[in-house]
């Protein structure tokens, strides 16, 4: 048993080091350690006190920038630390600035903490990087600055960077699961939308195109009567106002159905009438 534990981190490790980079003198230096726990924002803060500087890693992408955090109490304010690191950046977000948020894990020396970022130059700053104010990330329990309250749509990713988003979706009620679903759309995530839905279209990719002409979406989700708690279909309804690049503002009323195959499996979204209601360019 032992042995094959051991067997299984070491694949482990090579997979996180061919899939972000981290080989050479660097890694060398500081191997990583897997931590199998999922830090908090009180420790965290601990390991990334105020000016000190680690890395980000995008989840999707690969590509990695070094950064500084000035300020936080709440969660991490952070700039990047050069004028390359604000290129780099803004290259994970297609060269446009977004509020979107994004899977990232943090390197500091020996260790990767799942995260997750919002690409958005707010505030001020005061390194010379070409980066106008500073950008946020969140760790698990971190809260707003303006609320004080955990952020679901930053939560989902840094579960997504922790590989914890499939477990996580099997302990949401019908209601919980199309508010995640909505959060995944508007972060232009398809990787975390295809997990939530069913579709009879071949190429669900195809599909999905539309995402990528959203710029913001609002929503509320209704009230709905409880099934008994065995129930295996649910509908739940939204009116949403979802603004397109090429469009403008466009008000949505929707009422889904939501499946699940057993009473301990996650919901799914039918996706298919939604997408045939959004307007396409």
């Amino acid at each position: 048993m032992k042995k094959t534990l051991v067997i299984c981190l070491f694949l482990l490790s090579l997979t996180y080091k061919h899939t972000y980079g981290i080989t050479g003198d660097k890694a060398s230096v500081h191997p990583i350690s897997f931590e199998p726990e999922l830090p908090n924002w009180e420790e965290v803060k601990k390991v990334i006190p105020r000016q000190s500087t680690f890395t980000v890693l995008d989840v999707d992408t690969g590509k990695k920038f070094d950064v500084q955090r000035r300020a936080g109490s709440g969660h991490a304010d952070v700039q990047p630390l050069t004028k390359e690191d604000t290129v780099i950046m803004k290259a994970i977000y297609n060269g446009n600035w977004s509020w979107r948020r994004r899977a990232v894990l943090i390197q500091v020396k020996d260790r990767l903490i799942p995260a997750s970022m919002h690409g958005m130059p707010h505030g001020a700053g005061a390194l010379q990087n070409g980066f106008p104010g500073h950008f946020c990330i969140h760790f698990s329990e971190s809260k707003t600055h303006r609320t004080g309250k955990l952020d679901l749509s930053h939560h989902i990713m840094i579960l997504k960077a922790a590989g914890k988003f499939d477990e996580y979706i099997t302990t949401l009620t019908p209601e919980q699961s199309l508010e995640v679903f909505l959060l995944t759309v508007k972060n232009n995530d398809k990787e975390l939308s295809k997990k939530m839905v069913l579709s009879n279209h071949r190429n669900l990719n195809q599909s999905f195109v539309f995402l990528n002409d959203i710029e913001g979406m609002q929503w509320t989700i209704k009230e709905t009567s409880q099934d008994a708690p065995l129930s295996l279909s649910q509908k739940v309804s939204a009116d949403m106002k979802i603004y397109l690049k090429t469009i403008g503002p466009v008000k949505v009323k929707q009422t889904f159905t939501l499946v699940r195959i057993s009473p301990f499996s996650s919901w799914k979204v039918i996706v298919d009438p939604f997408l045939e209601k959004i307007p396409k360019s």
